[in-house]
């Protein structure tokens, strides 16, 4: 029986309750047990001279007791003074016993670990763990390093210290245990070391090995899992694009003269890249089975017309579109630009979001399910069970990361139809380094809008302190006497959206009291649909000069009239997420600028992030150092890597092993299918199916 499949109640010391607590942990096997890796590391191999120790070692000392006291101040504290012939220290203890008081009395001799640290007169460990010591019978020091283990409550380190020579003896016994499921030839291509050797190497690693790179998780032990992790994903989602692949699609003509209709209708040209990108769609939907595309653009790279040509290749061909949108007002945005540019073709649109209620629901319902409408525009609304399509050719989903894989996944299948299934189209304006894109939506294919219309300007970007706030208001006063129109965005750390609006209500009554000359408008998530609707719209249409907003103005608006935006308390937001902010100014032909207003005193981190946003206006690059800085949980979206789960790769740290992994993963599922299907399931077990969106 394989360690996977040997419960860890087969261990002595756990009994039912314990693996309970164990499980919580995702610890339920032995080979669980033995992933669960170490978070770094102690040295209890040597015992240290007492006069060697300085401040912030964690060492082994061994001494004699030359005096135990109770001392009195502000808390009672039992003081031992520990010498070895090279020095002293103090050992102080908050809460002790007359019994342990007693024990450690004149003449003992002890063996400590512990954290040493300044005291009042001398260098003094606080709480250590100590034993004592029989001078006829001396202490062992330990072979190993000592290993600190990610804990739960009531899974203590002595418990899971307790349980892993169990769990090795068992591993060393032979391969059936754990078998090594890479080929030799790949391991030697590679230079990848033995699995087995790893693990041991990670719960027992010898007093020389090197704690800096064990603790960077940049030991070759740790490298050798983090590939094997890696490439156990890149192999599911690879099987599972090969999946896509033997489905059916409707095949939809590449031939539509509605398409050129569109084209010469809209007062721009299309960029090359642009070009470029709908080609690529283009080609994919005349194929039988579904495109699976994400299509990344940086913020005002022209994604939404890339999409409506997309609509109207399956429109022509006789299908429906649905396109989804996270928010109502990024979606309200879509359904006034496809409005725009497809009914005056003929094309009927219809709109459905989760406020619609009643009879206006009913009939959406109806004209939907009748194939009345061609292209339907809400949010995530348009996957509930009550909507039915008629013949959903096209699904389009914005800002994807916003949404978990199984909501792609839930609108995917209801345009399944006689064995067909829609094409995807998936648009993010969330730049995301190609590393990252190539690992986390390895079951896609990706094309990228690089190039901005000619006529946008770079937006220059300031960094200011709201104590210059007077400084502020004078340049929205005139910008606006120009002609021009501004953003005042109001961020708050708080989630609670109640807070967020409140601090947008205020800004907007003093920025009144200070601008009188000017019309200001206010739009925050607790307006109702219609009156956020009326404000846009006349911000739009530029009979508002200032428009006061929370972050709900992130994405899709677009005023190509407004050259100014002021974000306070800036430090507070994320690169990604200012990045677009920035981007809702610089649409039109005026010189166009960002003030990043933050409150003093900023951390380092906030300092670095805000310098990146003054320096750069290349979404890639601030998306690289976004990775770098917040990790892949915060740059793909929660959903999106909490699916992923990886237990011990770091998509951030682990970024040189990707092209190897994408390599392998390709020669594994070519050459060795079965140690393929093994790969998935000792890392993904019963996750591999989360990317079947």
């Amino acid at each position: 029986m394989s360690l996977a499949e040997q419960p860890v109640t087969l261990l002595k010391g756990v009994g039912a309750r314990n693996a309970q607590k164990l499980a919580r942990i995702s610890i339920e096997s032995v080979q669980d047990l033995l992933f669960h890796l170490p978070l770094r590391y102690q040295d209890r191999t040597r015992v240290q001279p007492i006069g060697a120790v300085r401040r912030g070692d964690q060492v082994v000392i061994e001494g004699e007791v030359d005096v135990a006291e109770i001392k009195y101040g502000r808390r009672r504290s039992l003081l031992v003074r520990l010498s070895d012939g090279t020095g002293g220290i103090i050992l102080r203890f908050f809460y002790f016993s007359n019994a342990q008081r007693q024990a450690l009395a004149r003449g003992v001799r002890l063996r400590c670990f512990g954290e040493v640290r300044n005291g009042p007169n001398s260098l003094e460990m606080v709480h250590p763990e100590y034993q004592r010591v029989d001078p006829d019978e001396p202490l062992q020091t330990e072979e190993a390093l000592t290993p600190i283990y990610p804990t739960t409550e009531g899974v203590h380190q002595l418990t899971l210290r307790g349980l892993m020579p169990q769990a090795l003896a068992l591993l060393e016994q032979g391969p059936s245990g754990l078998q090594e499921l890479l080929p030799d030839t790949l391991l030697q291509r590679f230079q990848l070391g033995s699995l087995v050797r790893a693990l041991v190497f990670l719960h027992r690693p010898p007093p020389d090995a090197d704690q800096q790179q064990l603790l960077a998780g940049t030991h070759p032990a740790q490298q050798r899992l983090a590939f094997e992790e890696l490439l156990a994903h890149q192999i599911s989602l690879r099987k599972l694009r090969s999946q896509h692949q033997r489905t059916h699609a409707t095949a939809l003509s590449l031939e539509s003269q509605l398409k050129q209709r569109l084209l010469s209708d809209i007062p721009f040209s299309l960029t090359s890249a642009q070009a470029r990108v709908i080609d690529e769609i283009g080609q994919d939907l005349t194929r039988s089975y579904p495109m699976q595309r994400l299509v990344q653009g940086d913020v005002g790279a022209g994604k939404t017309i890339v999409s409506a040509l997309a609509a109207i290749q399956a429109i022509a061909a006789g299908a429906q579109v649905a396109l989804m949108a996270p928010t109502e007002l990024l979606a309200e945005q879509h359904l006034s630009s496809f409005s725009q540019w497809l009914e005056p073709l003929g094309i009927n649109i219809a709109w459905l979001t989760g406020r619609m209620k009643g009879r206006a629901r009913s009939l959406a319902l109806e004209v939907i399910a009748s194939g009345e409408v061609q292209l339907i525009v809400g949010t995530h609304a348009l996957f509930q069970d009550d909507v039915v399509f008629n013949d959903l050719g096209l699904v389009i989903i914005d800002e994807q990361h916003r949404f978990g894989v199984h909501q792609r996944l839930a609108l995917r299948e209801k345009g399944r139809r006689q064995g067909h299934a829609p094409h995807q189209l998936i648009m993010t304006a969330t730049p995301i380094p190609r590393t990252l894109a190539m690992t986390a939506y390895a079951d896609l294919d990706l094309s990228v809008i690089d190039s901005l219309p000619p006529g946008r300007k770079p937006v220059t970007t300031a960094v200011i302190s709201d104590q210059r706030r007077d400084e502020v208001v004078e340049r929205v006063r005139a910008a606006c006497a120009e002609g021009r129109q501004a953003y005042w965005v109001c961020t708050l750390i708080e989630e609670s959206e109640a807070l967020q609006c409140q601090a947008a209500e205020e800004s907007a009554r003093m920025l009144s009291e200070a601008l009188p000359e000017l019309r200001v408008g206010l739009v925050h998530g607790r307006i109702k649909a219609e009156q956020k609707e009326q404000v846009m719209g006349a911000f739009k249409a530029g009979s508002l000069d200032l428009l006061i907003a929370t972050t709900v103005i992130e994405v899709g608006v677009d005023v190509p009239n407004a050259s100014l935006m002021i974000i306070e308390n800036a430090e507070r937001l994320g690169l990604a997420q200012l990045h677009q902010l920035r981007g809702r100014v610089g649409r039109g032909s005026a010189e166009s600028h960002c003030v990043l207003m933050y409150h003093a005193p900023l951390s380092l981190n906030a300092k670095s992030r805000l310098a990146i946003l003054r320096e750069s206006g290349d979404g890639f690059y601030i998306a690289q150092k976004d990775l770098e800085m917040r990790g892949p949980g915060e740059v793909l979206g929660t959903r999106q890597t909490g699916d992923m789960q990886l237990r011990i790769a770091d998509l951030v740290r682990d970024q040189k092993l990707l092209d190897d992994v994408r390599q392998v993963a390709e020669m594994i599922l070519r050459d060795h299918p079965v140690q393929a299907e093994q790969l998935i399931n000792r890392w993904l077990g019963q996750r591999a199916d989360y990317g079947r969106a």
